[in-house]
């Protein structure tokens, strides 16, 4: 099992790609082996797989928008991620609180996860918390989720989806086999903070996601302090020591 970092974690340092390139050498000194990307500031797709060859980072996913996988757009998107050797592409979220919303989503993502995984790639929706109950004018007692990953896969977010409730332990292992990448999170009373200083039970998360044979954990602050740099590299420290 190997750590990544979703690059939203450091977007205070990000503002151009010049950025984003020296954004990857300070992930890679903070100890993460893997990015997933949120966003890539206009660069090449060859710019950015060149250094992350560099490195020896993966790029091992990216939140893009829902109309990003549409049947106008896909082909370009594919192309893109699979020029990074991106073997999983998604969403970080999207409108699924109605059922005609839903039914969007899921016509969207499903088609593009029908026509990329031929090709060797998986499309996934992340959580957030409300994806654990059905759409609000829905008659379907299903959850939001239930029905997103019968067409797509899955990036579970372990704090939202501990704020809504969740067993992470038995829900990662129940789910194993249409979850593709999982979001490690802490945070305090709603609020992300760096790994290991909230109210998260890390340990159950990572026996969890080694026991169902996880590859990829990404750790994801939405809002880091001091700064994304600071912040993903106490996370790192606190995973090599406990976990190490």
């Amino acid at each position: 099992m190997k750590f990544a970092v979703q690059m939203y974690s450091v977007r205070d340092g990000i503002d151009n790609g010049d950025d984003l390139l020296k954004a990857l050498e300070h992930v890679k000194q903070a100890g993460y082996e893997g990015v997933e990307f949120a966003g890539t500031q206009g660069l090449p797709a060859e710019t950015i797989k060149a250094k992350l060859d560099e490195l020896g980072l993966v790029c091992v996913g990216t939140h893009l928008g829902v109309d990003d996988f549409t049947p106008e757009n896909r082909d370009k998107t594919l192309a893109f991620y699979q020029t990074l050797g991106c073997a999983c592409v998604g969403v970080g979220g999207g409108p699924t609180g109605t059922e005609q919303d839903l039914c969007r989503v899921i016509e969207i993502l499903g088609g593009a996860n029908d026509a990329f995984e031929p090709q060797g790639v998986k499309v996934y929706f992340h959580n957030h918390t409300g994806e654990f109950q059905p759409p609000e004018d829905s008659a379907d007692d299903r959850t939001i989720l239930e029905r997103l990953g019968e067409r797509m896969w899955l990036e579970i977010d372990t704090y939202w989806s501990f704020r809504a409730g969740v067993d992470n332990k038995t829900f990662l292992r129940e789910n194993k086999d249409r979850i593709c990448l999982i979001h490690l999170k802490d945070g305090v009373d709603g609020t992300p903070c760096a790994i290991g200083e909230g109210e998260n039970d890390i340990a159950a998360i990572l026996d969890a996601a080694e026991k169902i044979g996880m590859e990829w954990v990404i750790v994801e602050n939405d809002d880091p302090v001091p700064d994304g740099i600071s912040d993903v590299t106490r996370s790192m420290a606190y995973l090599k020591k406990h976990f190490g």
